[in-house]
């Protein structure tokens, strides 16, 4: 099972937050670096109140819908 420890980017949806990554990669003909950014859905339970830039660990789970695959299992 995957997991990753990063910070929320997004709160607006009911039960689902958002959590950006940036990572950066090197173009193999230029050399120069470029960002990437990945985004993923985590589902969140109903008792659960999480901010932007909590840093919280998501697990990764069954689909639950077309974009969350994710799961907000603690806050950091």
């Amino acid at each position: 099972m995957k997991t990753k420890i990063w910070i929320i980017s997004s709160n607006k949806m009911n039960k689902t937050v958002v959590v950006t990554i940036d990572s950066y990669k090197i173009h193999r003909k230029y050399s120069k670096r470029y960002k990437v950014t990945k985004k993923f859905y985590a589902h969140v339970d109903d008792s659960s109140m999480y901010n932007i830039w909590d840093k919280v660990t998501i697990i990764e789970t069954i689909p639950l819908s077309k974009l969350k695959k994710w799961k907000v299992v603690s806050e950091k």
